[in-house]
């Protein structure tokens, strides 16, 4: 395996790249909606969703008897101890961080964080609606630095967008999910594919990705003031269809999941354009 993808490999085990994703597509729907992020916004997502992955890896892997199956669980396996320190050093963080957000994002980041604890304390009651729940929570997660404090009328474009990109976060998830199930079965670990069966779960995936881009397809012809947004959520679509067709040759050292969450990093372009 050639060192990039080594390097990189180890940064998305960590949920580093997760982390930019999110923080890329925060900053991209603030500049939608025209809301000028602060920096400590920027760290209070990043350090949040960092400390929500890696809570529910541990947990995962805490909860696998003997060696676990996938690399990302044997890490964290092994360096449990020391992944638990920097989650809890991060966790302190957040807490100083969250008393400089502006108002309203600290409500609604209160509530989020609610409704994250009350779904990590009830996932094992919710492991068929696992992916379902967390991709609701990313999308908004990342909408929380905008959506509050705009002073855009939001119109059903908008919202149009905002749930293009849900699906695209959704696809995602079930994708992986696809992917991984013959490991989440060897550690018996629950997903959306060791619930519903593989056959199933195609048929979700091509659905979902055939919605996002019916959607963009919609965006285009109706909402012309958000023809650039609309196309780049379209792409992300694109690119994780064309990871879903060419699975066989990128199930090979997991290079559909870094190409998976690398999808993420696309709205970045908005700001070139």
């Amino acid at each position: 395996m050639p060192y990039f993808i080594r390097a990189y490999r180890l940064v998305n085990i960590l949920s580093l790249d997760v982390v930019t994703g999110a923080v890329v597509s925060a900053l991209f729907f603030a500049r939608v909606l025209e809301v000028e992020v602060r920096l400590v916004g920027v760290l209070a997502l990043g350090l949040t969703v960092w400390i929500i992955y890696t809570a529910d890896h541990l947990r995962d892997a805490s909860k696998i008897v003997g060696k676990a199956s996938t690399e990302r669980h044997r890490f964290h396996q092994v360096h449990y101890k020391k992944l638990m320190i920097l989650t809890i050093i991060a966790l302190g963080l957040s807490m100083v961080v969250i008393f400089f957000l502006k108002p309203q994002v600290l409500e609604w980041g209160v509530v989020l964080s609610l409704v994250v604890f009350a779904y990590m304390i009830a996932q094992g009651s919710l492991r068929f609606l696992k992916e379902i729940f967390i991709a609701i929570l990313y999308t908004c997660g990342i909408l929380l630095l905008s959506v509050p404090v705009t002073s855009e009328k939001l119109g059903a474009g908008h919202h149009m967008l905002i749930f293009q990109f849900g699906i695209t976060a959704l696809a995602n998830l079930i994708m992986f999910s696809w992917f991984d199930r013959e490991f989440d079965q060897q550690d018996k670990r629950h997903s959306f594919v060791t619930r519903t069966g593989e056959h199933a779960t195609r048929i979700v995936i091509w659905f979902l990705l055939i919605l996002q881009l019916t959607m963009t397809l919609i965006q285009l012809i109706t909402d012309g003031t958000l023809l650039l947004p609309s196309l780049i959520v379209g792409c992300m679509g694109v690119c994780l269809l064309l990871i879903f067709v060419y699975r066989a040759q990128l199930e090979k050292n997991d290079y559909y999941r870094v190409l998976g969450d690398a999808v993420f990093f696309l709205p970045a372009t908005y700001f070139l354009l």
